[in-house]
């Protein structure tokens, strides 16, 4: 908070601005709004400057437009980044569906991936994370909060229908590696079933799994049509985690399997 008071008073001081031309500056704003809470006295804005007194967010304005200021780079000095407020919502869930009333802010940046291999098939299921060479902030607003590098990604291949409809091909899939015991129960329906994501000698697959002693057993759902796969568990397929998160397409033409 001193720091922030600091800035101000360095601004202040680069304007050639005194303690009473502020308060002059601040009253006319005020007398403008007919609000006095935007005045900056003097005692108050010496307290500011000096001894960290957290102005408020009147006093604020006032000083922004003073000193011409961007009050968003403002509140970051206190601690406070706008850009945060989508994802601190999404912190928070409500039961009814809304409309979210926040725009998109240019300064919003989030670290992601932005080089993949370059041997990249997306026809086929791939452990994403692995396939990521470079990462690199870009302005995704609603991700700030999603701390990608030490998340694991697996991207469905858009040939493998062995999940549809439940994880279409082409669908981001988040695995979380700290879930790796294969459950025997706990589930009432097929979309409370944990869903693995695993590695064999041939590549990697989405499924169902069942394990009775070293032999593990992946079902697909019965609407692929895809016979189910059994292996010897560890020696020959390994259990990277399980699916937690899956971003999808809702257009109807890519989610539509091809007729043969």
């Amino acid at each position: 908070m001193a720091e922030a008071g600091q800035k101000l008073k360095q601004i202040r001081e680069r304007l050639g601005l005194k303690y009473r031309e502020v308060e002059e500056a601040t009253t006319r704003i005020a007398n403008q709004h007919q609000n006095d809470e935007l005045i900056v006295s003097l005692s108050r804005l010496a307290d500011i400057e000096n001894k960290g007194t957290v102005p408020s967010m009147y006093r604020l304005y006032s000083l922004c437009a003073v000193y011409r200021l961007d009050m968003t780079d403002a509140l970051s000095w206190y601690g406070i980044s706008l850009s945060l407020l989508p994802a601190d919502a999404l912190l928070l869930g409500h039961p009814k569906t809304h409309m979210i009333g926040f725009k998109a802010r240019q300064d919003a940046e989030v670290q992601s991936p932005i080089s993949l291999d370059p041997g990249i098939d997306l026809s086929k299921t791939m452990f994403l994370s692995r396939m990521i060479q470079k990462w690199g902030k870009l302005p995704l607003m609603l991700l700030r909060h999603m701390d990608l590098r030490s998340r694991l990604y697996g991207l469905i291949g858009t040939d493998d229908w062995s999940m549809f409809p439940i994880i279409p091909p082409g669908s981001l899939v988040v695995i979380d590696d700290s879930r790796r015991r294969i459950l025997s129960t706990g589930w009432r329906s097929e979309f409370d079933r944990p869903i693995y994501f695993l590695e064999h000698r041939e590549g990697y697959m989405c499924g169902w799994c069942s394990l009775e002693e070293d032999k593990l057993s992946v079902q697909f759902h019965p609407s692929s049509g895809c016979a189910p796969g059994f292996y010897t568990y560890p020696d020959e397929i390994e259990v990277i985690g399980q699916v937690t998160q899956v971003a999808m397409t809702l257009e109807p033409s890519q989610r539509n399997r091809p007729r043969k």
